[in-house]
């Protein structure tokens, strides 16, 4: 997310972050599992590789889940949302990772570019950011900092909302399933529709890909309007 999006992630969204996107996302846990074995899959075992998590308030998911699988990896952790950031590092610290993390409070065009890294993640961000020029500058921002051959993790909604009123009726339903009325069932469907900007389909994500300077990505978890794929610095 940039700075223009972060004020939406107050202390109240922040604070219930964590039951909001396993709800809304249906399997949440085993998309960042995924991405974690994805990355190790490229990156290899054993070796201090340097990640670049953008986007990583909330849960520190991205960092919790690759850190205890790669005990070498480190982390950069970039978000603009304070809030957001500070939930995330204190799940960090639980686990005991905080020393393999640096917190950067602002966007990914504040870290510094003197150093490259070996990967980089943007889970549950692209489809936050309003218009296309948004995206493709988180993209580039990230590319730029990136090795060549590095693999980025690319997650997050895709199709536009309203095009797809089968998938938004089982969104509906995955949140009356976890017991929420109808009447906060209304608000959240409005609310997606309001708030956000999804890439309109996979063919738009592999073009904003391919702008920015990376190759063909593929597609490795689905869920609903959700999908997250591996691409690769060009």
């Amino acid at each position: 997310m940039t700075v223009d999006t972060a004020a939406k992630f107050d202390p109240s969204r922040a604070a219930e972050y964590a039951r909001q996107s396993r709800i809304g996302l249906a399997g949440y846990d085993a998309c960042h599992e995924l991405a974690a074995c994805m990355l190790a899959a490229v990156l290899g075992h054993g070796s201090g590789k340097r990640i670049l998590v953008a986007g990583a308030g909330g849960t520190g998911q991205e960092i919790t889940i690759a850190g205890k699988l790669e005990p070498d990896w480190s982390f950069v952790a970039v978000d603009p949302s304070e809030p957001m950031l500070d939930q995330a590092l204190s799940n960090v610290a639980e686990v005991g990772m905080a020393g393999r993390v640096k917190p950067v409070l602002g966007r990914v065009a504040d870290v510094p570019t003197d150093r490259r890294y070996d990967a980089a993640t943007l889970i549950g961000v692209l489809h936050h950011l309003p218009g296309e020029e948004a995206k493709q500058a988180i993209l580039r921002d990230i590319a730029c900092r990136l090795e060549k051959g590095a693999p980025l993790i690319l997650a997050g909604n895709h199709y536009a909302y309203d095009a797809q009123p089968l998938l938004m009726a089982a969104w509906a339903e995955r949140w009356r399933m976890n017991g929420t009325g109808e009447d906060e069932i209304a608000r959240k469907l409005n609310k997606i529709l309001e708030g956000a900007d999804p890439p309109e389909s996979e063919d738009v994500v592999a073009d904003l890909l391919s702008a920015a300077g990376f190759g063909k990505p593929q597609r490795f978890f689905s869920s609903l309007f959700w999908g997250a794929w591996i691409a690769f610095r060009i």
